[in-house]
């Protein structure tokens, strides 16, 4: 059979894709009615892992298709094995996010969320989820994804909304829940608390404000919050100021009881001075106003000196009564340039000087996040970090990257009590008579593994696919989701969710600058696609996967990955039309040839690549076996050749090439496979991996 001269992954992928869905392969129960004449396969071993569930707010980007297409291609290596696979799909219901969203429809309409109610709001987040919220789940189908799709979660079904509900009470029955007032992250736009692990710390150029405090000068970028100080910290060893220790220091500032229209005068107050080793000695002139209401740090400050927390903002980011009529009603901007005036009027700024320093964001709405006290509900972590730091030291759960599992142990080993409210309206209402905060996103996302496949209920699923055996995703949730699934899944089923973590590169710009469509720096893997086809995305981005953190996203790999896809399909142009018409592929591995045995190290080196998770190095022997030493040497050497030991051999070669190159380049393989001369030829997604 003839290929046609030219690869189209246009005319292909969906075609393709259409077959994979339609022959059940994507599922275990479809895999299980596959079987040969001289083995069953897909009956016994089992590989399973859970799609990172991306927000119903999302649209594909290049994260996404490196993270996922990594995934598939373990996957898909698996099910070749004879491996039952699963492949779990779902969404996240993305709470700030999404709500964000629909909010600003709502604006456009001249109508907030307040004006039109809770129960009409909610009603609007589900018609938005219905219309928008698996947009991204269809894209993952032009990437090429095996998940099966028949068992795809949303963490707003009943189903999971159970599952969260009975995760609380089980934490409450521990007395591990409790409420209280503590300083977290608080947006103004969104009016919630959000997590500290989302808050964007973004480069920025401020001011520094040099003041004087006395008999020293305190170096700041936030005057403004001089009104909410309790006390002043020095470092312990810092002999410039050991003296002073303990003292209580009378200052000059303004008094903030003075309307604005008026003068500035000074007031005179008195503050205590500390010492504590959170204190950097290089930062400024080595000594700090302590605002414990204001900065996390200076709250820590405050917890082990026992100070007052004076609370000047409120959380519209706006100052309060406390702030003093002078400043009250103004935006933090607003008073951080009047007070900056005051001061220098009064002789008390010594310098001013430019300074470029990271500012929180918010990182759903990109808002200047303000820390500030607020009564929240906190989940102790004493207990469930020691669960979570047990399986990554005993090697139940194993990160492949020596610095992220000890980074990750880490955090656990200081984490903070876990602040789960939100004062939001779209997500999971926290379960107390009363209460109308919902919980915080990653609280219902770290039940992923499990909850997804049916708990608290015994389920089938949990039965037989729990616990998985994989997960990836970039270092930014590695807190965030990864350490919470691992303390969740041990807490309340007595295994970890998975075995091997996987912790792939940041994708930033060709210039090493961050991805984002705001900033314009984003791209659309859907128009790579387009212009190049998935598989030249797909292996361009496997290619350039090494131990590195980051990796900048170019075209020249695709451009590469597309160029390989077109040698490729010539190489099984010339095979079939070497083979004839009467040739029959039965698989079987020829003897006594130089190039078979390099075919064999190949498959060897390129299987144990895979299977410890070093895709690069696999995508690169595969590209360098199958141009230069198919193509370029092997190709060449039987172009004056006819015999039935040569066919064997092109035959045996381009058969391997296609399994082992599957995972990679799943439709053109696919597509190829189709063409060959094999008696009762299912689906290459099924064949047998080459051993």
């Amino acid at each position: 059979m003839e290929l046609p001269k030219a690869y189209s992954p246009k005319e292909v992928e969906d075609k393709i894709y259409k077959l994979w869905e339609e022959s059940g392969f994507f599922s275990p129960e479809g895999l299980s009615s596959v079987a040969s004449a001289k083995e069953d396969r897909f009956t016994s071993r089992k590989f399973v892992a859970a799609i990172a569930p991306p927000n119903i707010t999302g649209e594909l980007h290049i994260g996404h298709a490196l993270e996922n297409t990594l995934e598939d291609i373990v996957i898909r290596m698996r099910r070749m094995q004879g491996y039952k696979t699963l492949w779990l799909p779902g969404t996240d219901h993305a709470g700030i996010a999404a709500q964000n969203k629909v909010e600003k429809q709502l604006a456009k309409e001249g109508l907030t969320r307040h004006k039109i109610g809770r129960e009409k709001f909610l009603e609007r987040m589900w018609e938005w989820r219905e219309k928008y919220g698996n947009i991204i789940l269809d894209q993952f189908k032009k990437l090429g994804l095996s998940v099966d799709w028949t068992r795809t979660q949303f963490t707003m079904n009943p189903g999971y909304q159970k599952a969260v509900e009975t995760a609380f009470k089980k934490y409450q029955e521990k007395g591990w829940i409790y409420r209280g007032e503590r300083v977290i992250s608080w947006c103004p736009r969104c009016a919630t608390s959000i997590s500290d692990l989302e808050v964007n710390h973004v480069p920025e150029k401020g001011r520094l404000y040099f003041i004087k405090y006395g008999p020293f000068v305190l170096a700041t970028t936030r005057p403004e919050t001089k009104l909410g100080d309790t006390a002043l910290a020095v470092h312990p060893s810092d002999e410039r100021y050991k003296k002073y220790i303990g003292q209580e220091i009378e200052i000059d500032s303004v008094d903030n009881t003075l309307p604005a229209e008026q003068p500035p005068q000074i007031k005179k107050i008195s503050l205590k001075v500390v010492d504590d080793i959170s204190v950097d000695k290089e930062f400024g002139t080595g000594i700090i106003k302590v605002t414990p209401a204001h900065d996390l740090t200076d709250y820590e400050i405050s917890l082990r000196h026992n100070l007052p927390l004076v609370k000047i903002i409120d959380e519209r980011g706006k100052m309060n009564e406390n702030a003093g009529i002078r400043y009250q009603g103004l935006k933090v901007a607003q008073a951080r340039e009047q007070i900056a005036k005051d001061l220098e009027t009064l002789g008390l700024i010594e310098k001013i000087e430019d300074y470029d320093h990271n500012v929180g964001h918010c990182d759903r709405c990109d808002s200047v996040i303000e820390p500030l006290p607020s009564k929240q509900w906190f989940l102790k972590m004493e207990e469930l970090a020691k669960l979570a730091i047990e399986a990554l030291g005993n090697g139940e759960v194993v990160v492949h990257s020596e610095k992220w599992g000890q980074d990750m142990k880490n955090w656990l080993t200081n984490v903070r009590d876990w602040n789960i409210s939100r004062q939001l309206w779209w997500g999971h209402k926290i379960p107390i008579d009363g209460e109308e905060d919902v919980l915080d996103t990653w609280f219902s996302s770290a039940l992923w593994p499990f909850a997804a496949m049916g708990w608290p209920e015994k389920t089938k699923d949990l039965t037989e696919y729990y616990p998985t055996d994989f997960i990836t995703s970039d270092r930014g949730i590695r807190y965030l989701w990864q350490a919470r699934m691992i303390f969740s899944g041990k807490f309340f089923t007595g295994s970890a969710p998975f075995k091997d973590i996987y912790i792939h590169a940041t994708v930033l710009t060709k210039n090493g600058k961050r991805m984002s469509k705001s900033l314009g720096t984003g791209i659309d893997p859907l128009a790579v696609i387009e212009k190049y086809g998935a598989d030249a995305l797909r292996f361009g981005l496997a290619y350039q996967t090494t131990e590195l953190q980051d990796m900048r996203f170019g075209e020249d790999t695709i451009i590469m990955g597309k160029k390989f896809a077109n040698k490729f399909w010539n190489i099984a142009r010339y095979v079939l039309m070497k083979l004839g018409d009467d040739y029959e592929i039965t698989g079987t591995r020829p003897l006594g040839s130089e190039i078979i045995s390099k075919m064999d190290s190949a498959a060897e080196s390129v299987t144990k690549n895979i299977e410890k998770y070093k895709f690069g190095e696999a995508a690169h022997e595969l590209y360098d076996f199958i141009w230069h030493e198919f193509a370029d040497k092997y190709i060449e050497e039987t172009k004056d050749k006819d015999d039935q030991e040569t066919k064997n051999a092109l035959a045996y070669l381009l058969l391997t090439c296609l399994k082992l190159l599957h995972p990679f380049m799943p439709f053109i393989t696919e597509e190829v496979y189709s063409k060959l001369p094999i008696k009762d030829k299912g689906l290459l997604i099924v064949e047998k991996w080459p051993s």
